[in-house]
């Protein structure tokens, strides 16, 4: 037995020996994921210039590399200057040993030969996806609708919209965008609004983009009272207003010399916590020239290109790195080129997420220009508020970088929303005694987040002692505030402290809107507080407001899943007296549920109710809860379409 074992050592050697240098090469390459990152942006950077440059061989060089996987190659197709360079990199890939395509590569291979409008080429590389040329991947019919969309093919994107609608029970809320943006850029108005009353009729709740294209397309042909309206009423609907909303706005009004207006939009853009875009520059610089100095002049300073941030193309630096290493700047004339440094946030955020001394270190030898801008992006793509607030100290301490109140509003709702009460107050008091204000909207965010994370009492404690920090504010922000806070206590099952708070709001003559009653009945109704829905639908009556058939329709369900199909049928007798009825989905429900309770004569009536009216009911009842009314979206639809079809 001893000889037999003394025999077999040479080959454990052997396997010893196997399983060390496979697990050699299974290991991470790298000491951390930032030092990765780092190398992989300097290897994109690299073939970004190259693909710029008169050399059409210059490419190759730089893919000969380990550092070449399908990160850096869906980033470097992503930055390329023409269809032609990107195609010229696709068949430098074909060279590259092993080097198989992933569903990111093919995508932005796609989406860049849709940007720069190559149709066959297009289609034919769909076709080799769709047969399975390149394994796994699949395209999807939103992936289509995108790309035929941003190619302008009208026909294929109809073609694949129908297709779409056979097969799917639902469409998104960004399939229908995809359509109504396609129809508003080529300004066939009728066909647009005929998109949105379908968007509509079919229960799809429309989202910001959706009214960024509404807005674009009414500023476009110059019905900017229109889009201004459409753009005032978002803040009631609860729908998140965007930059590139106020930018059409700004653009729009100064173009025709309305600068009162745009002196309020830009008040308004600080009071939602929106840094300006750059593409907003020259136009606020057009205000300045008109003599509106003291509202322009913080807000171009901000848009102040960095003069510390270096162009890629003309400060390359000797490389620290292991000597075996391939040059990734071989072949490049880096000097015919400049371009700013490549970067991905959400990419630096999850390279950070191990947070370290080890990392800090490349973190601060990597010399990073930090602005506001990119603070913000990086904290946003967090998903540890631990990581997120590590790094938020570690910026604070960096040359050239102050924190301001945008990287500090990021912050903060970061912070709330994963409940990190002690934190939030922390950075609140310190803003406090620095003399900030915080914007309007950091405030709701704080409360509503409060609500997300189940943190009831510090969503009070904002509300009542740290709103003062924003400033003055309106009578209609307070109730939008009041509703947010009354949200976030039901989100928290705190009901005696939302009906004290909404017994509050009505004593200090705010009153709550449609939207607010909608969110409380249907909460009371689900949990089954009757006494409670019956005299809060008494108030919507006392508050001069009549009951929409969202408001109904919410009612009837929130009963039926109760098991109280009696007090449903009331309700439901209550909607036909406003000569309104529900949707053939709330209907059924209704139906089903005073069968299942045994009152067939109930049921009976609202079949009878449902023949009165020819079989016809709306094909859905749209709105959501405390957000938006059946009534809001009617009133959009008819601003677009008396906007759109009265320039047709």
């Amino acid at each position: 037995m001893a000889m037999y074992f003394k025999r077999c050592l040479p080959s454990e050697n052997l396997f010893s020996l196997l399983n060390q240098q496979v697990r050699s090469f299974a290991r991470d390459p790298f000491p951390n994921k930032l030092t990765h990152y780092l190398r992989r942006a300097k290897l994109i950077d690299s073939i970004r210039l190259a693909l710029r440059s008169n050399s059409p061989n210059s490419v190759h060089p730089l893919l000969q590399t380990r550092l070449l996987d399908s990160f850096v190659v869906a980033n470097a197709l992503r930055s390329a200057p023409s269809a032609d360079s990107a195609v010229s990199f696709i068949e430098n890939l074909k060279q590259v040993p092993n080097f198989e395509h992933s569903q990111n590569t093919l995508f932005a291979f796609a989406t860049v030969l849709a940007k720069f409008k190559r149709k066959d080429e297009l289609k034919a590389l769909i076709g080799d996806i769709k047969v399975g040329k390149f394994n796994n991947v699949k395209v999807s019919f939103m992936n289509l609708l995108f790309w035929y969309s941003t190619a302008g093919d009208l026909e294929e994107v109809l073609n694949t919209w129908e297709e779409c609608r056979s097969e799917e029970n639902r469409l998104s809320t960004e399939a229908y965008n995809i359509i109504l943006g396609l129809y508003a850029q080529k300004d066939t108005s009728f066909e647009a609004v005929e998109v949105l009353r379908g968007m509509i009729d079919q229960g799809v709740i429309p989202n910001s983009r959706t009214y960024t294209i509404l807005i674009e397309h009414l500023e476009r042909l110059g019905k900017l009272d229109a889009a201004m309206e459409v753009f005032t009423l978002l803040p009631s609907m609860r729908i998140k207003r965007t930059l590139k909303q106020f930018s059409i706005l700004v653009e729009g009004f100064v173009g025709v010399e309305r600068f009162d207006v745009v002196k309020s939009l830009l008040k308004e853009m600080r009071e939602d916590g929106k840094l300006p875009g750059r593409a907003m520059r020259v136009y606020l610089e057009r205000m300045k020239e008109e003599g509106y100095i003291d509202e322009t002049d913080e807000l171009l300073a901000e848009m102040l290109p960095d003069g510390r941030i270096k162009s890629v193309g003309c400060c390359e630096e000797s490389s620290d790195e292991d000597e075996d290493e391939d040059d990734v700047n071989e072949g490049v004339d880096v000097r015919m080129v400049k371009l700013k440094p490549w970067l991905d946030p959400k990419a630096l955020a999850n390279a950070l997420k191990q947070w370290s001394p080890e990392v800090v270190a490349v973190l601060e030898d990597a010399k990073f220009v930090w602005t506001s801008r990119l603070v913000c992006k990086v904290l946003r793509n967090f998903t540890s508020a631990e990581t997120a607030w590590n790094f938020f100290c570690w910026v604070a301490s960096q040359p050239g970088f102050t924190h301001d109140i945008y990287t500090a509003q990021r912050m903060l709702t970061l912070l709330a929303r994963h409940g990190n009460v002690e934190l939030v107050d922390e950075l609140i008091n310190k803003i406090r005694r620095q003399g900030m204000r915080l914007p309007f909207s950091t405030i709701r965010l704080l409360i509503e987040f409060y609500g997300i994370s189940k943190n009831a009492d510090a969503a009070l404690k904002v509300f009542r002692d740290d709103r003062t920090i924003c400033g003055h504010i309106s009578k209609f922000n307070l109730m939008l505030l009041y509703s947010s806070l009354l949200r976030a206590l039901t989100k928290c099952r705190r009901n005696s402290d939302a009906l004290n708070v909404l017994d509050e709001m009505i004593l200090n003559g705010t009153c709550p809107d449609i939207r607010t009653f909608s969110g409380l009945i249907y909460h009371f109704a689900i949990h089954g507080d009757i006494k409670t829905v019956q005299q809060l639908f008494s108030m919507v009556r006392q508050s001069g407001m009549e009951p929409d058939a969202y408001m109904y329709k919410l009612l009837i369900q929130a009963y039926c899943k109760c098991q109280r199909a009696a007090l449903a049928f009331r309700v439901f007798e209550d909607m036909r007296n406003s000569n309104l009825m529900p949707d053939a989905s709330t209907k059924d429900m209704l139906v089903k549920s005073l069968w299942q309770e045994g009152r067939r004569k109930e049921a009976v009536t609202v079949e009878e109710r449902y023949e009165e009216t020819d079989g016809v009911l709306p094909l859905a009842l749209r709105g959501h809860i405390w957000t938006v009314s059946s009534e809001d979206l009617t009133r959009v639809y008819s601003i677009y379409s008396n906007g759109v079809t009265a320039s047709a």
